[in-house]
């Protein structure tokens, strides 16, 4: 399963993902991209503000009770990429919920979007088209704390 991509894992009950995925108070931020888009960077940014590692470099996803639950592969659990600097450790948040798929490849058109959606593992996830947001870990830190102005996005 190592590898698939998104679209691979929407008709499916589990799936391995090439993404990063944080947690602040328990919610799940699932970030995808191609290589080299910041998901490690994003990741250790949030990190740097309190948010727990989950996985990075691979995410193993897993539906339960309705919702997408994300978790580090064995192999790789607390560890993180630093370009230039290496593999650093990092204690695993353990297995999250996903709350958000923030997306590194897209682009919001929008200042102030609509909410909008995507699927993961049959399942209905906020989706975040987030290239070139300034202060994007910190807009996220907060939105994972305590949600968002808006009735249809989940909040805490």
């Amino acid at each position: 399963m190592s590898g698939q991509t998104l679209s691979d894992s929407r008709q499916q009950d589990s799936a391995i993902l090439h993404a990063t995925c944080v947690a602040v108070d328990g919610q799940g931020a699932l970030i995808l991209g191609r290589s080299g888009a910041g998901k490690s960077a994003l990741a250790l940014r949030m990190m740097a503000l309190g948010a727990g590692l989950v996985a990075d470099d691979q995410v193993a996803l897993r539906i339960e009770k309705g919702r997408v639950l994300a978790d580090a592969v064995p192999n790789i659990r607390g560890l993180i990429e630093a370009r230039g600097v290496g593999l650093l450790r990092a204690d695993p948040a353990g297995e999250t919920p996903v709350c958000y798929l923030v997306d590194l490849d897209q682009t919001e058109p929008k200042r102030l979007p609509e909410p909008i959606t995507t699927e993961v593992l049959r399942q209905t996830v906020p989706l975040l088209r987030a290239a070139g947001i300034p202060n994007l870990a910190e807009a996220l830190m907060q939105l994972l704390k305590i949600g968002r102005l808006d009735p249809e996005w989940p909040s805490t």
